[in-house]
């Protein structure tokens, strides 16, 4: 009901009772029926490669810690004005990123909210369509571009195994920019993006993809932030969820560490091909960098480098494809054994991220202190308590700055390492490896990886 109409009924029913006491004198009409009531749909998008994760409030619903490339099932909405707010999480806090701001949701709508843009440019893209049934036997398609530093493309969906140049593309756009929704026949296709205008220079392929009958999907092209050369990589998000869509040649990305302080140097061989080590005459404390490899189960045998005939690790591995591993030669030689740490290497903008991994036989659990420089533990207590050996802590979120690292025997305030004084920057990844001194035993010392040991 109007404002205007709300506040001339009264004014008019009282004139009129004024002007006749009768009961046949006028009547006042009834007030006009409410608007009527329905129903929108909402998904939301974390898509900022180097943001944290974030808490998102739309009114009185609350999503908390959606991290990167991780997107919502469907919030099914009364239709109305709700205030939408994304904080951020930090180490020292939630700051808002975006908002508050209100978005109005209207009947039988679907909208998709994607915070995109790198973390100084953060903003939401609000995508709406129409909330209609998918026709029978077809797949309801809405692709965006939510990379920022991929370039304009094309968007191609054909049959699998087309040739691009004989085929046109379903769209071109830019980063900030939408195709679709389109309604296209369910069933098998190929989805590849090339660098726009020409077809040749393929930036990311899906390969084989079944489009299901009666999906609704939006589709969107978020930054690589994993393994592999392709720049992006595509988040689907189908009403219940949301999945990854790695390139079809997305290797695992793997990086090995000699940190067995008494055997000697060693080569890795993968499925027996002796004659071709993964990698050659490593030493302790060394490591390599990551070397890439495709996805698949591998046997991986850790061998003495002079002769290769002192098999001193022999482990079956299960590769995927986007993620880093470290694995680690740990312990001392007699009881020598492989030990695998998954890495992520996302930098963050507004942290930086900082792991230890447990590598020295010599030293039993441990506690761990990250404190300002200058701190006497005796005051404080540990941020980590009774890391078991071998042990990885993870990656922990602090604010740049100087800080000092120091790691003693469980339940104990003496030094079996530390304190190591450690500077970190926001966006920066680091990872510490404690480690035995070479032959075992004391003193203690750190495999230092990643950005503290970056040019």
């Amino acid at each position: 009901m109007n404002t205007l109409y709300r506040l001339l009924v009264p004014v008019a029913f009282f004139a009129l009772a004024a002007c006749s006491s009768g009961s046949d004198g006028p009547r006042v009409q009834d007030p006009l029926p409410p608007a009527p009531q329905g129903n929108a749909s909402v998904q939301i998008l974390h898509a900022s490669p180097d943001a944290p994760p974030v808490n998102i409030s739309v009114s009185s619903t609350d999503i908390n810690n959606v991290d990167f490339k991780v997107g919502t099932g469907i919030l099914t909405l009364p239709n109305n004005t709700y205030m939408i707010t994304v904080d951020g999480i930090l180490p020292d806090g939630t700051p808002t990123v975006i908002g508050p701001v209100n978005l109005t949701f209207e009947a039988d709508t679907r909208y998709s909210i994607l915070a995109i843009g790198d973390v100084a440019n953060i903003e939401p893209l609000v995508l709406s369509q129409p909330d209609t049934a998918v026709p029978a036997g077809a797949t309801r398609l809405r692709v965006a571009h939510a990379a920022p530093l991929a370039p304009e493309v094309d968007v191609y969906l054909t049959a699998p195994g087309a040739d691009l140049t004989a085929e046109a593309p379903v769209g071109t756009f830019a980063f900030g920019g939408d195709l679709g929704p389109v309604d296209v026949t369910a069933g098998d296709y190929q989805l590849r993006v090339t660098v726009a205008g020409d077809p040749t220079a393929v930036a990311y392929d899906a390969g084989t993809i079944t489009l299901a009958d009666g999906a609704n999907l939006l589709i969107s092209a978020v930054e690589n932030t994993t393994t592999g050369a392709a720049p992006i990589s595509l988040i689907v998000q189908d009403g219940q969820g949301s999945f990854e869509l790695l390139d079809v040649n997305t290797p695992a990305d793997v990086r090995v560490v000699h940190a067995s302080p008494d055997a000697p140097n060693v080569d890795v061989i993968a499925n027996d091909d002796f004659a071709n080590p993964l990698v050659s005459d490593l030493a302790f404390p060394d490591f390599t960098g990551f070397l890439s490899v495709p996805a698949a189960s591998y046997n991986i045998k850790v061998v003495d480098a002079p002769t290769q005939t002192v098999t001193v690790i022999d482990v079956d591995l299960a590769l995927e494809a986007g993620i880093s591993y470290d694995v680690l030669a740990v312990d001392t030689l007699a009881n020598i054994a492989a030990f695998l740490a998954i890495d992520d290497r996302r930098s963050i903008a507004t942290e930086s991220k900082v792991r230890i991994i447990h590598a020295s036989p010599a030293a039993g659990p441990v506690d761990i202190y990250v404190t300002a420089p200058g701190t006497d533990i005796n005051t404080v207590e540990p941020t980590l308590v009774n890391i078991p050996f071998p042990a990885n802590t993870g990656f922990l979120s602090l604010n740049p700055g100087d800080y000092e690292v120091t790691v003693t025997p469980t339940g104990t305030k003496t030094a079996a390492i530390g304190p190591a004084a450690i500077t970190i920057e926001g966006g920066g990844v680091y990872t510490a490896i404690a480690r035995d001194a070479a032959g075992g035993g004391a003193p203690l010392n750190l495999i230092l990886m990643d950005d503290f040991v970056a040019p």
